[in-house]
């Protein structure tokens, strides 16, 4: 019998896939191979080779607090007026993330891992999911990481690579083609809570693409659920937080515990509908 963690996208909310983990180890239940997608793919990087214990996961909640917008979205003038004038495709160069990937992650090729990793990214110019488990790591992750107008692509075996959420977010779909028997999904879900649009680019563009995302995954989930034996736990829920909030990173870690230690102490997690708890949704604006 083995174990996949599938770690989905979801930029600032990747904080609570910490307190997800957390309560998983709490368990015993530990992967056997770890597939992640953007936010998720840094999450995977940093547990393949260190494992999951309570020290390792809250290390990186340790990362997670140290995040902050400016810190991954650093901007340039030259970098935004070139995004203007049609020189640059991102509005935001890769410096911010490259140094929070190389500070962190602990291997310099992706077969390295002590457990088997797979990073999620997208071919630019055909839309395919392109499947990453070896080669330069760090470069794996920055293209998995690369959404669209925001951060650059990044070139890997001559192919233009960016967000692995624009092909398939929760790459589900990767695990149970690799036989594994049980597949925790790690979601992000989406802010189905605030109360009004973004006002910013690039928060717009990750808020319209979390929507985009949290709609594929409940598709990937119904289409697989009868393949594998799937858990999803479920994000925290409501989420008022906007896209480049950073600074809520230890409630986020808190909630995501709190959600999965509840749904996991039900039957292990089980479900006969998995996507059911994590299909799209609003809340009602009180005035």
């Amino acid at each position: 019998m083995s174990t996949a963690f599938v770690l989905s996208g979801g930029a600032n909310l990747g904080a609570m896939q910490v307190g997800m983990l957390r309560a998983l180890a709490e368990r015993g239940v530990n992967p056997d191979t770890l597939v992640g997608t953007s936010a998720g793919a840094l999450n995977a990087a940093y547990i393949a080779n260190r494992g999951t214990t309570p020290n390792v996961v809250e290390s990186l909640g340790e990362v997670w607090r140290s995040l902050s917008a400016w810190r991954l979205f650093r901007p340039s003038a030259r970098q935004l007026l070139s995004a203007i004038v049609g020189r640059q495709s991102a509005l935001f160069g890769s410096g911010g993330l490259r140094s929070l990937v190389d500070t962190h992650l602990d291997f310099d090729r992706i077969e390295q891992a002590a457990t088997p990793l797979t990073v999620v990214a997208t071919d630019l110019l055909t839309g395919e999911q392109v499947d990453i488990d070896h080669g330069p790591a760090a470069e794996a992750i920055l293209a998995s990481s690369a959404i669209s107008g925001i951060f650059p692509a990044v070139r890997i075996d001559g192919r233009i690579l960016v967000d692995g959420g624009v092909a398939d977010n929760t790459p589900v779909s990767r695990a149970v083609e690799s036989g594994d028997d049980t597949v925790y999904v790690l979601p992000c879900g989406y802010p189905c809570a605030v109360t009004e649009p973004p006002t910013t680019v690039a928060a717009t563009i990750l808020h319209t693409m979390s929507l985009l995302i949290q709609k594929r995954l409940v598709r990937d989930i119904r289409e697989y659920a009868d393949d594998a034996d799937l858990r999803v736990l479920p994000p925290p829920c409501p989420i008022d937080i906007g896209a480049l909030d950073f600074s809520r990173a230890d409630e986020l870690i808190t909630r995501g515990y709190e959600s999965a230690s509840r749904f996991l102490d039900v039957d292990e997690g089980r479900r006969a509908a998995p996507a059911d708890h994590v299909d799209l949704h609003v809340h009602p604006i009180h005035r």
